[in-house]
């Protein structure tokens, strides 16, 4: 018999043991026959004999690895000897290696997943991986290759001798289902003295590529610093959850140089700041971030940190605004120069380009970079200005839920910030992951699963919704504060002082007529207040709306006037971002039809909806992020919005986002829904009823003068209950945050209005 034919015949005894094991597994006792159970007790004696591997082992003493392994190599046989008998013969013998000769045209689930999990192909090899020559020994080659785990795995075929030396490396495990060995990459050393060690065989490993292999001794060469964990606080520490806390630990373990990919909705802003806290001895911080986030980071820092208002500077692009939060302000466009000394320092990605030489002598030895896919363009300005800034920090926390989002290559300048000397050329990185682009311009993707393991195993951790619910909380709400135009506060604090006036004279009036005309022109007043609210508010919702729909995630959004509902609707047709709008003029024998499309086309991202018209009735599980624009007065109309989503048919956490602006009617709604509730609820359940706010903002209560406080008011301490804060108290209706410098009218007049005109 020729060589070939041995092979192949090889090969079909092997998959016959395969198939008859695979058949003995899932079968029932009831459907075996006589045959196989004779088998059974002639081998029973051999299987306890032959278990060195603790796996499974199947009638003819074999367990199912070995079988795996004898199937490839005399796959590898087979094309080895095509491949020889196609340089010796003009008439070459089909090569039937890849067809699986004598088995059935559809693999096994089994067979599927040996080939899944890539260990090597018969393309990849034209020689026999194990020969005897002349009485030489062995050859053993061993493939090493970053797993998707954030491991390295090796495979390879069967051999005792190196079954017995993985099972020295330290840590290493045998992954039954992929049917590989892995081990961590602090064991990668060990396992090249293990391997090197061998002297019954001779083991060829293979080669990393040029940049996997210096990426591994780059992410192995940091100093892990894993033991200053014990330095976070213990109210931040209390409040992690256990993926949040394997984030940090990461962080650490890896030098403080990574980047955390975690899905919107799951805390990257915390997980930073738990290990700033961690890495305290490198303060000062520079955070950058998009500019619709500055004050949300400055309001998440001294909540958690409880560091003065005075050490957290915000730059911001231009003067003339007020400082309404309390926060140090400095501005960009100062002929005096700025002086970034705050122990953090809070700057946004579109003023970098114009401080990078100042910011660059700070020397910050700790630089958080939120939304780091703003650094995706390697042309754009404000990537070449905050990469070197990142370069030359000690720590480096690159925060993003899509850190590529389209293409491999957007990926580079990331990387290259955490590692420069491992991703120090664009051609390299773009041959190797990028291929399929034109011009040189690395459009393409090529090895992604390469890239992928390699980032998990250096510097990525990423978690999806869908991978920690258990974890999760059903509804989490979040208050988000944005930055209001100068000129449209302008005209917002005139109609809060003719409501102070107004107030003055209802005091002093001397008649019910005159009283009940004037709390007609408080009401108007009022409402003025909101409709001009919601305009001013337009700009600073849309850049909100910016950073979100980057994310590629499904989102509710709720407004309730107009014109608000207007600007966010044409954003997103300008963004090209597929959505669709229910409001007043939707009609009722059309909303169905765009609930369905929302629910079942991946392409429509979000839902425009008006409070009223599109809180009932709709089911809208397709998202589990909801957004509010505006607030409404009714506590109900804000429970049945975020309903829409959060009902039966929802399979993730809902997060809840409320975008509120300072010295407008959001400060009197938000005290009112929360009074209602509260009522609401002694009334109906004998228990109060509030909206728990998992905000990572926490007010400057404190800051407010005491004249201006009702009697009764809550400590500071006592302010907010929040995903993770100190405080375990609810936000109740007396314990609404107010911005520093808040208006004196709106501090006096609120608690009157909620007890009378919508009580």
């Amino acid at each position: 018999m020729s060589p070939l034919k041995s092979f192949a015949s090889l090969l079909r005894f092997v998959q016959f043991l395969k198939v008859n094991l695979k058949e003995k597994n899932f079968s029932s006792s009831s459907h075996k026959t006589q045959k196989e159970k004779h088998l059974k007790e002639q081998t029973f004696q051999r299987k306890k004999e032959t278990n060195t591997m603790g796996e499974e082992l199947d009638d003819w003493g074999l367990s199912a690895e070995q079988l795996d392994l004898l199937e490839k190599d005399a796959i590898r046989q087979i094309s080895a000897r095509n491949s020889s008998s196609h340089h010796a013969n003009s008439s070459p013998l089909p090569n039937r290696a890849a067809s699986y000769p004598n088995s059935p045209s559809n693999p096994t689930s089994h067979q599927s997943r040996i080939d899944r999990a890539g260990p090597c192909s018969p393309s990849q090899f034209r020689q026999p991986d194990i020969t005897r020559n002349n009485g030489e020994r062995p050859n053993v080659r061993v493939r090493l290759f970053p797993h998707s785990s954030g491991v390295i795995a090796a495979s390879f075929p069967y051999n005792q001798v190196l079954v017995d030396a993985f099972r020295k490396i330290p840590k290493a495990t045998w992954n039954r289902q992929e049917r590989l060995w892995t081990f961590p990459l602090s064991s990668l050393q060990a396992a090249e003295e293990v391997l090197s060690s061998i002297s019954s065989a001779q083991i060829e490993v293979n080669k990393f590529e040029p940049l996997v292999q210096r990426a591994l001794i780059a992410a192995f060469s940091v100093k892990d610093l894993r033991d200053l964990y014990d330095r976070m606080p213990s109210h931040i520490e209390s409040k992690l959850l256990p993926f949040q806390r394997e984030g940090v630990r990461f962080a650490l373990h890896h030098g403080g140089r990574v980047l955390i990919a975690d899905e919107m909705g799951l805390g990257k802003t915390l997980q930073a700041i738990a290990i700033a806290a961690c890495l305290n001895d490198t303060w000062p911080v520079l955070v950058i971030s998009p500019s619709s986030l500055r004050l949300h980071w400055a309001s998440a820092i001294q909540q958690w940190l409880n560091i003065p208002l005075s050490d957290i500077l915000v730059v911001m692009p231009q003067s003339g605004g007020s400082n309404r939060l309390g926060f140090r302000l400095v501005y960009s466009n100062s002929k005096t120069g700025i002086h970034l000394d705050g122990i953090f320092n809070i700057i946004s990605y579109d003023v970098v380009p114009k401080l990078s030489d100042a910011l660059i002598n700070c020397q910050f030895k700790m630089v958080i970079a939120d939304e780091s896919h703003f650094l995706k363009n390697a042309q754009a300005k404000r990537t070449s200005a905050t990469v070197p800034i990142l370069k030359k920090a000690q720590h480096a926390i690159l925060l993003s839920g899509t850190p590529a989002l389209s293409r491999p290559i957007e990926l580079f300048k990331q990387l290259e910030a955490l590692y420069p000397d491992v991703y120090k050329n664009v051609h390299e990185y773009g041959n190797r992951y990028c291929k399929g682009g034109f011009f040189g311009m690395y459009q393409g993707a090529s090895n992604h699963d390469e890239l992928h393991n390699l980032m998990k195993a250096t510097v990525m951790i990423r978690r999806l919704k869908k991978d920690v619910l258990t974890q999760l909380p059903a509804k989490r709400r979040q208050q988000v504060f944005l930055e209001l135009n100068e000129k449209e506060m302008k005209q917002i604090r005139a109609l809060f002082r003719e409501l102070e006036a107004v107030k003055l004279n209802i005091e002093s009036a001397d008649s019910e007529e005159k009283i009940a005309s004037l709390k007609l022109t408080q009401k108007s007043l009022i409402n003025k207040i909101y409709v001009n609210s919601a305009e001013a508010k337009v700009p600073a919702v849309l850049d909100y709306l910016g950073t979100v729909i980057e994310s590629e995630c499904k989102f509710l959004i709720f407004a309730h006037h107009q014109p608000m509902i207007d600007s966010i609707h044409q954003f997103l047709m300008k963004k090209k971002v597929g959505c669709i709008r229910i409001d007043g003029n939707t009609s009722a024998s059309s909303r169905q039809a765009l609930v369905n499309d929302f629910q079942e086309q991946e392409d429509i991202k979000a839902a425009v909806l008006s409070i009223k018209a599109g809180g009932v009735g709709l089911t809208l599980t397709a998202a589990s992020t909801v957004i509010f624009a505006e607030l409404s007065w009714t506590p109900g109309d804000i429970i049945q919005a975020e309903d829409r989503a959060h009902r039966i048919g929802q399979v993730s956490s809902v997060n809840i986002y409320y975008l509120l602006a300072n010295d407008t009617v959001d400060d009197i709604i938000w005290d009112v829904i929360q009074s209602k509730l509260e009522n609401l609820g002694q009334m109906l359940d004998g228990q109060e009823k509030t909206l728990d706010v998992s905000t990572s903002q926490k007010g400057c209560l404190s800051q407010v003068v005491n004249a201006g406080k009702t009697s009764g008011s809550p400590s500071k301490a006592n302010v907010a209950k929040t995903f993770g804060s100190p405080s375990k108290q609810h936000w109740k209706s007396r314990e609404c945050r107010y911005p520093v410098s808040v208006i004196n009218v709106v501090v006096r007049i609120k608690y009157d209005l909620s007890r009378t005109l919508f009580a």
